[in-house]
């Protein structure tokens, strides 16, 4: 048998149909990414410099290891020819995740990862290749002082973290990891970043034969997600009031006058007394837990108050 050939025509339609497929996602992909403000990519490049000057003026010198890909780099650059960089492994391993999650997470979040890592990468590179500055035996700011490389390192390149994530991106690949394969076996995110980082650290003390350094990348690793936490959530988190109680109107405008906000009033049944009463749910600083506490009892004793952390709050304003 002979294969029918395609006239002209069916050629033309082909590529037609292919033409307005390419342009329908390019559409689609503009549509996305026109979220991503440009001063959010300077904040990502500041967020990058500043990782990426946390590493290497801190970590790299002592030989202390960062988490998750980033540490992995730290130690892949160690034990590899010269050629192959902390720069280059940080885009080698990185940008392919970045990609590999990008149906999960979304484009503009892939783009300003990639952004980051590359800004981080660039950087790395600038410092430790580039400028005057010897980074090889000691930190040029530190010394040989462990702890002071480790909190300092820590602490630097979890506020670069946080300040990606907080901006809609990532600057390590294992936070995409986390999120695609944690649920599937079982675990939290956290629990996940802590075993892969775990086992990391063990590979580095077998790999150098000392438990110095992994001991003290430990306390980097815990120093620089609990800067993460505060960039991510705030210094100074709100606090979420609910207050239930069967004087939530004179509550409500009690609180109003005094604190210049607005709550929100939800009823509801005692789930003992099967009586009606309400909730209010209501927003203060913890400055200003004392006062709360003093306006509620003073208008309904037996009222009950719950407070709890607000890591964020997202309002419409009036313009």
């Amino acid at each position: 048998m002979t294969e029918k050939k395609q006239g002209p025509a069916s050629i033309r339609n082909k590529a037609s149909s292919i033409l307005k497929k390419a342009a329908g996602a390019f559409g689609k992909a503009r549509a996305e990414l026109s979220v991503i403000k440009p001063r959010t990519f300077l904040v990502l490049a500041i967020a990058g410099i500043i990782n990426a000057f946390g590493v290497t003026m801190f970590l790299f010198p002592v030989k202390l290891y960062d988490s998750g890909i980033s540490g992995l780099s730290m130690l892949l650059d160690q034990v590899t020819p010269p050629q192959l960089t902390l720069s280059l492994f940080l885009v080698l391993l990185n940008i392919p995740i970045f990609i590999f999650g990008m149906k999960k997470q979304g484009l503009p979040f892939t783009v300003c990862s990639v952004f980051t890592v590359s800004v981080y990468s660039a950087m790395s590179y600038l410092i430790m290749n580039v400028l005057p500055i010897d980074v090889d035996l000691v930190s040029p700011l530190a010394g040989s002082d462990l702890l002071l490389c480790a909190i300092f390192g820590g602490v630097i390149s979890g506020f670069g973290s946080g300040l990606t994530i907080r901006f809609g991106g990532a600057i390590d690949g294992m936070d995409v990891i986390s999120v695609i394969f944690a649920p599937k076996i079982g675990i939290s995110l956290g629990s996940f970043v802590m075993v892969f980082n775990t086992l990391l650290y063990i590979v580095c003390g077998i790999v150098i034969h000392s438990w110095i350094l992994p001991l003290y990348s430990i306390v980097t690793y815990f120093v620089g997600s609990k800067t993460v936490d505060f960039v991510v959530e705030g210094f100074d988190r709100s606090k979420c009031a609910m207050i239930v109680t069967t004087e939530a109107d004179r509550i409500s405008d009690a609180l109003a006058e005094s604190f210049r906000s607005s709550g929100t009033i939800v009823s509801a049944t005692g789930g003992y007394s099967k009586q009606s009463k309400q909730i209010l749910y209501f927003i203060i600083n913890r400055f200003q837990i004392n006062k709360l506490r003093e306006i509620v009892r003073g208008i309904d004793p037996n009222a009950f108050i719950s407070l709890q952390d607000v890591s964020d709050i997202i309002r419409k304003r009036d313009e």
